[in-house]
């Protein structure tokens, strides 16, 4: 007798966690992703930067930061747009509902498996605010509160608090009808994204101006953020997407690398960071008077990196780590405080990562990881290699992995005029720094003098067997996950070839 009562406690407390999530005690979900924003903005990853992120700096305090999260690509200069669709329906980038030859490999009707709708079957309450555009409508729609608008500008109603606004309104209504469903909050902001029109008083503070002189520089200002480590004033060599707008439209820097203008163009970023940093702490305010706050797992991230003068890039179409890795932060119920873990994620593992640890059953449709060991401390990392693509230009594009601290990229472009490797050793050259940051020119403008080890270290002899090692690791991540593309001294497995570069094309890089 005493060894069944036994058995019968033991199956009763085995199923607590399951009896919890059926009693309506499910933890909720805050997703908060902001557009075109580096790791290295913030001080817990920077200690250099000078941005203001109090309520953000107060998450990463309080729960886990991740070290090494990344956007797996994009096949489009709009590298938002598959980022944003990989994040909600948990695939790859090649096997997405829109790109080159991926209908083959998507299954039909999988708006109804993505994140809002799998949530809305769980029992879920979901809300979604963010801007319009560059993401997946079919995904979107299955919210069942949306108020979406793309607020770029400098005024309460034309920016962030817009966002800000949207949220708060929905708990108020959430707390008016007392309504206790656990819910999904998509809070998506429209900054820090070009055009980067701060509020006055946040630019004042990062000395920085809205310029729309496309003749003159912005001023100078000792306010403004110093020029990012590894800034260069030009790339060292054409990135292979012609016209492309990040690199050569962009109101108030347009063609410009000059210090004066990556300076105040940073500034403005970080004007417009810190207003999304305002809006974020009036959510945190209520959830904690609502009681709300200790039962509902925050993710703060960004669906890309951006360069802003780094390597010599303005936009987000590169693989540096600047531009390809993104920040990434987690807190919430179990969640050790004031933790860090390397990680090894995708953007693409929230899907299944947000279903365990809520409970809600993973559709066969998602490719993603979940990180929850991560998040509970029984494991730093989820995956030993990591790969990115960008070919939104000619073709096949740059392509990159990434396997403890060694890195390679390759860029295939412009119909094979431009064929280029580098190889880095992140734990050595974590800026991966290259021959033109060693110019006494460049080094008198950022006063940070690399190592002399901290190179491109691919025509290196003594790396060449390392450097073997990672190109086949390439070829074989490129492989596994479907990659159309091969590069020029790859197999062509029978594959697409590159497209010819046009005429005017190629007239446009020669006066380059």
């Amino acid at each position: 007798m005493k060894k069944a009562v036994n058995l019968i406690i033991l199956l009763v407390v085995s199923l607590l966690p399951v009896l919890s999530i059926a009693v309506g005690n499910r933890p909720n979900i805050l997703f908060i992703l902001v557009d075109d924003q580096s790791p290295f903005d913030f001080k817990f990853y920077n200690p250099e930067s000078i941005l203001q992120s109090p309520n953000i700096d107060r998450l990463a305090a309080d729960g886990m930061v991740f070290d090494s999260a990344y956007h797996m690509g994009s096949f489009s200069g709009a590298v938002c747009s598959p980022s944003r669709h990989m994040m909600t329906c948990g695939r790859t980038l090649w096997h997405l509902p829109i790109g080159v030859g991926t209908k083959r490999i998507c299954p039909p009707h999988l708006e109804q498996n993505t994140l809002a709708a799998i949530f809305n079957r769980a029992g879920y309450d979901t809300m979604r605010t963010c801007k319009k555009g560059n993401s997946y409508e079919g995904a979107n729609r299955q919210f069942t509160v949306r108020h979406d608008a793309s607020k770029r500008g400098p005024t309460d109603e034309s920016g962030s608090p817009w966002h800000g606004d949207q949220v708060m309104n929905y708990l108020n209504d959430r707390e008016t009808t007392k309504d206790a469903d656990p819910f999904l909050i998509y809070f998506g902001f429209s900054h820090p994204h070009d055009t980067r029109d701060g509020r006055p008083e946040l630019l004042a503070k990062y000395g920085a101006v809205n310029h729309t002189d496309k003749v003159n520089l912005p001023p100078s200002n000792d306010k403004q953020p110093k020029l990012p480590a590894n800034y260069l004033p030009a790339q060292p060599f054409f990135h292979g997407h012609p016209g492309l707008r990040d690199e050569v439209s962009v109101s108030g820097v347009w063609k410009k690398r000059d210090e004066r203008t990556i300076r105040n163009e940073n500034g403005r970023s970080f004007a417009c960071a810190e207003n999304i940093d305002i809006q974020i702490g009036r959510v945190l305010t209520k959830l904690e008077s609502m009681g709300e706050l200790d039962n509902t797992y925050i993710i703060y991230t960004s669906d890309h990196g951006i360069a802003i003068g780094r390597h010599g890039f303005q936009g987000k179409q590169n693989l540096y780590e600047h531009t390809w890795r993104v920040p990434f932060i987690v807190k919430g119920p179990g969640i050790k405080a004031g933790t860090r873990a390397k990680g090894n994620i995708y953007l693409l593992d929230l899907m299944a990562t947000l279903c365990d640890i809520t409970g809600v059953s993973v559709p066969e449709s998602c490719e993603g990881i979940s990180f929850k060991p991560v998040i509970e401390g029984k494991k730093s990392t989820v995956r030993d290699v990591l790969y990115g693509v960008y070919c939104g230009g000619t073709k096949p594009g740059m392509r990159c992995v990434k396997k403890g601290d060694w890195k390679l990229i390759k860029y295939d472009v412009m119909n094979g005029a431009v064929r280029k490797t580098q190889l880095f050793n992140l734990a050595e050259n974590p800026n991966e720094f290259i021959q033109q940051h060693h110019d006494p020119a460049v080094i008198a403008l950022t006063g940070i003098t690399p190592a002399k080890n901290q190179l491109n270290l691919a025509a290196d002899p003594l790396y060449a067997a390392k450097l073997q090692d990672m190109e086949d690791l390439l070829l074989s991540e490129m492989r596994r996950l479907n990659d159309p593309y091969r590069l020029w001294n790859q197999p062509d497995d029978g594959l697409i070839p590159p497209k010819p570069v046009s005429k005017r094309k190629r007239s446009k890089k020669k006066k380059r």
